[in-house]
């Protein structure tokens, strides 16, 4: 039904190693490492896309390396409906790409130094440069997804990057916005986070050929692990190390991003304490933090976003009860991690 050939893709469809059972990372993508490794050749092979020109931020961009999380998901799930084609290692490309671009250009809003333990491609050659190169990037991902041949993938693909863009742009409407709601809060997730993550499963569906009542529940998975995942990853910019988590952090407040913990936290405070937390995210001094990380521990912040963490994994767990047993378990594993590293939160602060 979908043919996407290429050397690279054909590796995916090699013999399995044996997981790790002392990395639990390791354990749950060791069984998909060839997958990634594909989706890393072509990653690579796509900077010949570009103008020569643009070499250099090409090859600067994709091939950063990372978790690769979005294409794990993608060999994860069709490994739970039957295993991955050569077409499935192009999606998880084209996902990642688009990723990739969204990456550039929040690191251009943020103003974020480091993403991955090296330089920004902003910082590296400015914002000019770098929300073009995005740009470009975003359209090569749609002009590989164009390759099918059928429209299916291509239209699927426009319309996450759609929504994707359509969340950054909400998310930045809301900033400093004190008063955001926690549904609103949700609803930007879910767009500018949790759409690739649904993506990543529903195509991975669609290209196994499977039911479509299989493909939505697949794209359920995605949603609400994406969700779990950004509400994590809001907390981590407020708890983490830069050392360990490999990028900038702080930048939520230095943008004035209302993220859960914070929502959290306001209300909790009384009238006049909500007076005081809003002068301080409208003029904030990165001196702050460790009163802010005081306050959050104080009004047991935290816990509330653990437990909407814990509600959408478990909702994403949910999702693939149909599944057969072996595939299923993998993606388990996959929310069973996350929620481990949910439990680090706060560790040492």
């Amino acid at each position: 039904m979908f043919v996407a050939d290429s050397n690279a893709a054909r590796a995916a469809t090699a013999s399995l190693p044996h997981p790790d059972p002392s990395n639990p990372w390791k354990q749950i993508v060791e069984p998909v490492e060839p997958f990634l490794e594909a989706v890393d050749r072509e990653l690579a092979g796509q900077v010949a896309a570009f103008d020569a020109a643009l070499a250099e931020y090409a090859e600067y961009a994709l091939t950063a390396g990372g978790k690769h999380l979005r294409p794990a998901l993608v060999a994860l799930s069709a490994n739970a409906l039957g295993g991955t084609r050569p077409a499935h290692v192009t999606v998880a490309t084209i996902i990642e790409m688009v990723h990739l671009a969204t990456l550039v250009h929040d690191d251009v809003m943020d103003e974020a130094q480091v993403r991955r333990g090296r330089l920004t491609l902003a910082a590296q050659w400015g914002n000019e440069i770098a929300v073009l190169f995005g740009d470009c990037l975003f359209a090569q991902a749609l002009r590989l997804a164009a390759s099918f041949p059928t429209p299916e993938i291509c239209r699927a693909v426009a319309g996450a990057t759609n929504t994707v863009c359509a969340g950054e742009i909400l998310q930045t409407r809301h900033r400093f916005n004190f008063e955001l709601a926690a549904a609103e809060y949700f609803r930007v997730i879910e767009m500018k986070t949790a759409e690739l993550f649904g993506l990543s499963c529903e195509l991975a569906a669609l290209l196994a050929e499977a039911a479509p009542e299989q493909c939505a529940a697949m794209r359920h998975f995605g949603m609400r692990f994406g969700v779990a995942y950004q509400i994590y990853d809001d907390c981590l910019d407020l708890f983490g190390l830069e050392s360990v988590a490999g990028k900038s952090l702080g930048t939520d407040l230095v943008k004035g991003k209302m993220t859960l913990p914070l929502l959290q936290l306001r209300d909790c405070l009384n009238g006049a304490e909500q007076e005081q937390l809003r002068a301080c995210l409208a003029d904030w001094q990165p001196e702050a933090l460790p009163r802010i990380r005081r306050l959050l521990k104080e009004h047991d912040a935290l816990p509330p976003c653990r437990q909407a963490i814990a509600a959408q994994l478990e909702a994403a767990r949910r999702a693939v009860d149909d599944l057969p047993g072996p595939g299923r378990n993998a993606l388990l594993q996959l929310a069973g991690y996350l929620a481990r590293q949910v439990d680090t939160l706060g560790a040492g602060n």
